[in-house]
């Protein structure tokens, strides 16, 4: 695994991972992921003492809106990536005391084949997971726990209450334009929470901001 860079985004704990590629006229070739280099890389110590145990891969198309998800029992962190397609990832901060707490952020994941890199993103647990998509996209997600169904729940990614301050402009005009428009979202996710209706909640204790 060539790792280019490792960057931390505005939410703390948030963290992008930037591999190389290997490029010719054939096309690319590019480990994705090696448990050796990430015990010995210096600037991957926030993911060398995970065991990832459950591997998922997930089609979908332009137009949907999904989220903003999160589990707490067991405590879930998300490592993932686009494969085709474009994502723009949707990352919010639930957690108690975090110097970001209610606060959202988007991130471009564009597959972008013909770039000499790819990147996976981080997401430690207390962090409440959506996105929405550009394209028709492929995506794989490494977890750090099983999935708990009993054990999980959504803030709306419509919600009024977002604190959308730290979020890029052009981003953020992209999400607007899509709300704009006809996209799909599920009743469930659609119905979720408001930001500040799961503050009210007890299972919101669950989460809380430890500083590294």
């Amino acid at each position: 695994m060539n790792v280019i860079q490792t960057k931390q985004l505005a939410i703390p704990g948030v963290k992008v991972i930037r591999f190389g590629r290997f490029l010719d006229a054939r096309g690319y070739f590019t480990e994705t992921l090696r448990q050796s280099d990430i015990a010995k890389h210096k600037d991957l110590e926030f993911i060398k003492d995970i065991n990832f145990v459950q591997f998922n891969e997930n089609y979908v198309k332009a137009g949907v809106l999904k989220g903003l998800h999160f589990q707490w029992q067991p405590p879930l962190g998300k490592l993932l990536r686009t494969i085709s397609g474009h994502m723009v990832d949707m990352i919010l901060d639930i957690r108690k005391n975090s110097p970001t707490e209610g606060k959202i952020i988007l991130y471009d994941m564009p597959s972008a084949l013909e770039r000499d890199f790819g990147e996976w993103l981080w997401l430690p647990s207390g962090i409440a997971h959506g996105s929405f998509f550009l394209e028709n996209s492929v995506l794989e997600y490494f977890f750090s726990a099983d999935y708990n169904l009993n054990s999980e729940a959504g803030i709306s990614p419509l919600s009024a209450d977002l604190d959308w301050s730290l979020c890029d402009a052009g981003l953020k005009e992209k999400f607007d334009k899509l709300k704009s428009e006809n996209f799909l979202i599920n009743t469930k996710d659609k119905e979720g929470f408001s930001l500040s209706e799961w503050s009210r909640d007890i299972r919101s204790e669950n989460f809380t901001y430890v500083p590294s």
